[in-house]
């Protein structure tokens, strides 16, 4: 939402790249992201201050962007972790989000419905309490609201489970979306593993080289696709979670309420930042499809798939 003081909404990139692609008949979502912390470290909002008129306003230069072009609105982003955790269960985030929501039902028109979102980090208590419960509470009994937003990024496949736990008894007759989900966190503990011994010999690197050297040095020159591959499939971490989309998607849609499922694509950002790669950075990388910034190009140009994603990403289209 900050990017709306530098130029006109129609002209703001993401903006535009969504509204394309909604020329071109695909689904569109979008998410009004309020980025108060980590990204500012300023304390969220209160209504009526200066600094809410001023949210408010970027709302109102949006919505005539987007409304009736985009199929889901997000009000929100990430609320819990993009505003400080004293925020959390004062009233102060719950307000917030209430008070732009209110705007946002205000301008409300044609075919474009309404979210609130995300919700991240249900399995640790920590992430839980009265802010959350005013949240579900705010979205169960909102007429104009369609249901919330969740974004799973576990250190296990199980602990998804816990935001459909905490989500579903909560919800009434809404529905959810799931606009990110991944293992990353999984990924993360690993970083720091030696890689197999298949690997180091196929390859003649040294049997000590790291999990996060590997990665570091395909961002600095990419690998061919079957050396990516090898990388992968010999991490018993990454290979025994191939099934990850096709095991939550069941779990997702056997809940009834699922709205809309999304799942990252590319590497972009990490293509930018490939020289910063280290033991401690999210590795967002290994849950792409495709595979920009790793891995070689096709011979036609294209990106490679990221091993073991596409063909479940491309089935789960079909159900």
């Amino acid at each position: 939402m900050p990017d709306l003081d530098k130029h006109d909404a129609a002209e703001n990139p993401t903006i535009k790249k969504l509204r394309q692609a909604a020329d071109r008949q695909y689904g569109t979502v979008l998410s009004l992201k309020f980025p108060y912390f980590p990204d500012s470290r300023k304390p969220i909002p209160r209504p009526g201050t200066p600094a809410m008129q001023a949210d408010l306003a970027r709302v109102g230069k949006v919505l005539p962007a987007v409304m009736d072009k985009v199929d889901i609105l997000v009000i929100g982003n990430e609320p819990f972790i993009e505003c400080p955790q004293s925020d959390w269960n004062n009233g102060a985030l719950n307000e917030f989000y209430e008070t732009v929501a209110a705007q946002v039902i205000k301008q409300r028109k044609g075919k474009t419905v309404l979210y609130m979102g995300a919700l991240n980090n249900l399995e640790d208590p920590q992430w839980t309490g009265t802010g959350t419960e005013r949240w579900m509470a705010y979205v169960r009994d909102t007429p104009e609201i369609e249901g919330t937003d969740l974004h799973p990024h576990v250190g296990a496949p199980d602990q998804v489970r816990a935001f459909l736990d905490y989500t579903l008894p909560r919800l009434g007759g809404k529905k959810f979306l799931v606009t990110e989900f991944s293992l990353v966190q999984l990924w993360k503990k690993h970083l720091a593993d030696r890689i197999s011994a298949e690997y180091a010999g196929k390859y003649h690197v040294p049997k000590d080289t790291k999990v996060w050297q590997v990665i570091r040095n395909a961002l600095h020159q990419p690998f061919a696709q079957a050396r990516w591959d090898d990388f992968l499939r010999t991490s018993p971490w990454f290979e025994n979670n191939k099934g990850f989309l096709t095991d939550q998607m069941t779990k997702f849609r056997a809940t009834g309420k699922l709205a809309v499922a999304a799942y990252g694509i590319d590497q972009g950002i990490a293509a930018l930042n490939g020289g910063d790669f280290g033991p401690d950075t999210p590795p967002w990388l290994l849950n792409s499809v495709f595979a920009r910034a790793t891995v070689q190009k096709n011979p036609d140009g294209t990106a490679a798939p990221n091993y073991a994603w596409l063909d479940e990403f491309t089935a789960l289209q079909n159900h």
